[in-house]
């Protein structure tokens, strides 16, 4: 059942992917931006990789949670044992800027925690993936073209995570590139005074959340907001890494399909 479930979310990502270079690769594509309600940016992208995913999905017959979907109320929501969270294109802003730095994220939640992941990055061609009892996975080169291969086809060519890293790296804090507020510039600092060889790398999406989950960075920490659907899938990632996401004491894991959608501050580690 998960290898089925997880092989449509791959589908899904690859899919949904090349939906979105559809757009950003063509110098004629319709660039036009929307602004939601809390001013966030909208595009033709976004909405056609959530009708991609959300078709492709259904065929799993599980519930589903999307930033660009109708937000199902938590009276019902909080009934479902099991949903799909989604963002159908996480760094709408990187995408804009054309830098690449943005992500397909589809994450399965049971009970609260999310025990599978995809973040593919359509620009890179990079695949990450993840189910707790499989373990978690990077894939390069990776495009739709992809899409019918099976999961142990696709494990077999993929690298597990955490990779192997130098051992002179350093300590590496990964921060937002959008996103830096002061509260995380001082926590950053307090980590400069406590590991002194510090190395900060700045990227988008959740990009961040992968670098950690693969051993390129060593911690993420985030005092700005985020949504579930902005974080469910790399944490997915992260936990089958040996990872996890904390709130700020550190200690206690996030959750998922709340009342409200909005995380608390975090840290990944």
């Amino acid at each position: 059942m998960q290898d089925e479930r997880l092989a449509c979310a791959i589908r899904a990502a690859l899919w949904a992917g090349k939906d979105i270079l559809d757009i950003y690769e063509d110098p004629h594509a319709d660039f036009a931006v929307e602004h939601k309600a809390d001013h966030s940016p909208l595009t033709i992208a976004d909405k056609r990789a959530n009708e991609r995913i959300t078709g492709l999905l259904a065929e799993t017959t599980l519930p589903l949670l999307s930033e660009e979907g109708k937000h199902t109320d938590y009276a019902v929501r909080k009934t479902w044992k099991a949903l799909w969270i989604v963002d159908p294109l996480d760094g709408t802003k990187e995408f804009i800027k054309r830098n690449g730095e943005f992500t397909v994220n589809i994450a399965l939640v049971e009970n609260g925690v999310p025990v599978m992941g995809v973040v593919y990055i359509p620009a890179r061609r990079e695949l990450y993936y993840a189910e707790e009892s499989l373990g978690a996975y990077k894939a390069t080169g990776i495009d739709y073209r992809s899409a019918g291969l099976s999961v142990d086809d696709l494990t077999e060519r993929a690298d597990r995570l955490p990779l192997e890293q130098p051992d002179t790296k350093g300590f590496v804090v990964v921060a937002s590139r959008s996103h830096l507020s002061p509260e995380t510039e001082d926590y950053i600092r307090r980590l400069e005074q406590a590991y002194g060889d510090l190395h900060l790398i700045s990227c988008g999406s959740s990009l961040k959340i992968c670098r950690v989950a693969e051993g390129t960075a060593d911690i993420y920490p985030r005092f700005a907001p985020t949504m579930e659907w902005d974080t469910a899938a790399g944490h997915a990632i992260a936990r089958a890494a040996g990872k996890n996401i904390y709130h700020t004491d550190e200690k206690t894991p996030l959750r998922y399909n709340k009342e409200e959608l909005l995380n608390p501050w975090f840290i990944v580690k």
